[in-house]
């Protein structure tokens, strides 16, 4: 038993922690950039971590809570970033995140520095009441060091936590007293419609990764999946089921016609080579509390062995280092695309490219949420609806093309597109839009890395290679 546990231990120090494997991504996309002595390791490290601790009194006693918000890059302010709520958190993988965070923005050229946090925590174990309570303590935290602020430091959702808690945070926020109190809305993200939100946030990520794969299928320098470029047909897996993991597979199936074949949970894993139904498997997770024992799938509680299914394109849209040098050998998926951060490690991701898996970074294929989270501060700062200034002119537009193509050809227009058609654009099809062309803008610059260095060869090196030269270049501008 000693003896396998010391091989056990050996074998995780030699895969390292989540951090361990962003800064190796970093470091590996450096070597290829000539900066000034000492920029680079400036660019590497976080500014700042904070660890705050705090008690609330709760069921007649006092709970001690610990929370993390680190600042990896303040080259644009303000800095942005999740806080998740999660019983395992610690402040390496908040660094980690934050650097994500910095290098993402940068990627697909949105104006944030790079922040995360998180609250050791895990929610299940509390009611509503409880909760709302402890994340107003942690907001007064926060606000007492200037790490929630509109123009500083803007918090959004992540693991764990959702528009409800970006709701109590934005209004404990306002209690504080802020001095721009007009602007306060703006302290975070993804909150509710009612609260200052915009149409499409709870979807983003998901709709960011059905955007990052139609641009890799799109590409004529790649050979796509095996020669094919259309979703349609194409098999898919899904690690995760939760925000992420649900919009990726519901659009890719629904919109594209792809077969999300497996989805996997932290109780195990279902299949059905004909596809699954995912909706209803989402309802009936709400009805059973699992995945496991959704009518007409194979359902097995090995979840390991669901990330090891013959597929088309694997989506890990769960947890860091899903995929390690222990099981990367097992891995079937022709392509990968990263919805999680970091689901691949450094040591796994030299196994899967020399076995030929075309890797779609994290850095890119997630960016949707930061992207739509910029979308609704803008909205919070400007104070005024996408769209507002615009519709109507549209509308009267479209209606003269509309009859002007009428009038030309003698025939009315089809009834089954008209509507669509005199439609100037409600608030979530202008986020859709402008969310499709900020992805399209970040997968060219990784591929025209890749285009204009052929030393670098893979979609991850010339991601970082773009996001660091961006920052190394907006220090360089400050004098830094």
């Amino acid at each position: 038993m000693d003896i396998a546990l010391e091989q056990e231990n050996a074998s995780a120090s030699q895969e390292g922690t989540f951090l361990d494997s962003v800064e190796s991504y970093i470091d590996r996309a450096l070597a290829h950039l000539d900066l000034p002595e000492g920029l680079a390791e400036r660019i590497r490290a976080c500014n700042s971590t904070y660890t705050v601790r705090f008690g609330v009194r709760l069921r007649g006693r006092m709970y001690s809570f610990t929370g993390w918000r680190s600042v990896h890059s303040e080259h644009v302010e303000p800095a942005k970033g999740g806080i998740r709520y999660d019983a395992a958190a610690n402040a390496n993988e908040v660094e980690a995140l934050a650097a994500l965070m910095s290098l993402k923005c940068a990627l697909v050229d949105v104006p944030f520095g790079g922040s995360k946090g998180a609250l050791r925590i895990d929610p299940k174990q509390w009611e509503v009441h409880e909760l709302e309570r402890i994340t107003r303590r942690f907001t007064q935290e926060l606000a007492k060091r200037n790490l929630i602020s509109p123009g500083r430091n803007v918090p959004a959702p992540d693991m764990g936590t959702g528009e409800r808690e970006m709701a109590w945070m934005a209004d404990e926020y306002k209690r504080t007293g802020p001095a721009d109190i007009v602007n306060a809305n703006a302290c975070v993200t993804g909150k509710p419609l009612s609260r200052g939100g915009i149409a499409g946030r709870t979807e983003a990520t998901g709709r960011g990764v059905q955007y990052a794969i139609h641009c890799y299928l799109r590409d004529r320098a790649h050979q796509g999946i095996q020669g094919r470029r259309d979703l349609s047909g194409m098999t898919v897996a899904v690690q995760g089921f939760g925000n992420v993991g649900f919009h990726a597979a519901k659009f890719l199936s629904e919109e594209d016609g792809a077969k999300i074949v497996c989805i996997v949970e932290r109780d195990g894993y279902i299949f059905d080579a004909a596809g699954l139904d995912v909706e209803a498997v989402r309802q009936h997770r709400l009805r059973t509390g699992s995945i496991l024992g959704f009518e007409g799938a194979i359902s097995s509680p090995d979840k390991d062995r669901g990330l090891e299914v013959d597929c088309d394109i694997l989506i890990p849209a769960a947890m860091e280092n899903a995929i390690t040098s222990h099981n990367a050998d097992r891995i079937r998926a022709r392509l990968i695309a990263e919805a999680a951060n970091g689901p691949v490690s450094f040591a796994a991701e030299a196994t899967l490219l020399e076995k030929g898996v075309v890797i779609l970074p994290d850095l890119f294929v997630n960016a949707g949420g930061v992207i739509v989270s910029y979308f609704e501060w803008v909205k919070n700062l400007t104070h005024i609806p996408f769209g507002l200034m615009e519709r109507r002119r549209r509308e009267r537009r479209n209606a003269q093309i509309t009859s002007a193509l009428e009038s030309m050809t003698g025939k009315a227009f089809p009834e089954d597109m008209r509507d669509e058609f005199l439609e100037g654009g409600s608030e979530i099809d202008l986020v859709r839009s402008g969310l499709d062309d900020v992805m399209r803008g970040g997968y060219e610059r990784m591929t025209s890395v890749l285009r204009d260095m052929p030393e670098i060869q893979d979609f991850r090196t010339a991601a970082y290679y773009v996001a660091l030269k961006e920052i190394g270049d907006a220090y360089k501008a400050i004098g830094i």
